[in-house]
């Protein structure tokens, strides 16, 4: 089987700015949630059987103690903001499974639904569908693998290293350096993308530098690499079959229909009748 996991929250982000495009769509208060749901349902038509899907929740995590200047919900608009919990009901209305996060970030419950997965040896793939950079630090050879539908590519282990100068497992160590301004850290001053792939692939994990090879900085990088290490404990699911799509539960025909979407549960009951 391959599991599909899917960043919501960068999908919601996608759709509600995409409908800004659109003439007269952008006006719709559940456009963007809409979106993404024929995205998820999309793929299950293409022959996904096995999804999930991350939300934050909370926009705020256990990372905003750790640096102040990390990202948060300040200055994202309410419209987008309200849709979150819509969504969530939605995906849930619709039979799909659906990890709403609050301490930690949706990233986090990506990385962790992906461990669990690739621990089953029933799987043959999991695809994680985000361009986020974070992730790819939890791609496994080609078995584990990124998927940026905007960009058409997926990345393994070997495109990674292509794209980033470094193995997935040293993506942390170099985010900590480079820095990451969708999240708010900087990085350490005058090293960039290329300096930092040089010094991780001749030295290794930041942790194994001698002592003074960034001076004063050392600690900082260790903090920055902590915000980029995803957590991969999440207790999402025991059984990769609890992520089986089986079609949409009674719920979702009023949510459609309170969604002003009415034709998206026709939809999905056509997908089901299609189940293998």
């Amino acid at each position: 089987m391959i599991v599909h996991l899917l960043d919501g929250t960068y999908e919601l982000f996608r759709h509600f700015y995409g409908l800004r495009r659109v003439p007269g769509a952008a006006k719709a208060p559940l456009g963007a949630a809409i979106g993404v749901l024929k995205t998820v349902l999309e793929t299950i038509e293409k022959g996904g059987t096995h999804v999930g899907v991350a939300t934050d929740h909370v926009i705020e995590s256990f990372r905003n103690g750790l640096w102040p200047d990390y990202k948060t919900s300040a200055g994202v608009e309410r419209a987008l903001l309200s849709q979150f919990r819509p969504l969530e009901e939605g995906l849930a209305a619709m039979g799909v499974a659906v990890w709403p996060m609050v301490e930690l970030e949706a990233d986090d419950a990506l990385a962790s639904a992906a461990r669990l997965a690739a621990a089953d040896p029933r799987v043959e793939k999991v695809c994680i569908w985000t361009p986020d950079k974070d992730l790819a630090q939890c791609v496994e050879g080609d078995r584990v693998v990124q998927v940026d539908r905007r960009g058409r590519k997926i990345l393994d282990a070997d495109a990674v290293r292509a794209k980033f100068g470094v193995p997935p497992a040293l993506i942390p160590d170099f985010l900590a350096l480079v820095g990451d301004a969708a999240d708010g850290y900087p990085g350490i001053p005058g090293i960039g993308r290329v300096t930092a792939a040089r010094l991780l692939d001749a030295r290794g994990p930041i942790e194994s530098w001698p002592e003074d090879a960034l001076g004063e900085n050392r600690e900082r990088a260790l903090l920055f690499k902590r915000l980029a290490t995803l957590r991969t404990d999440a207790p999402l699911f025991r059984d990769v079959d609890e992520l089986r799509w089986r079609g949409p539960t009674p719920a979702f025909a009023p949510w459609a229909a309170r969604a002003g979407e009415p034709g998206l549960e026709a939809r999905a009951g056509a997908a089901a009748v299609s189940l293998p």
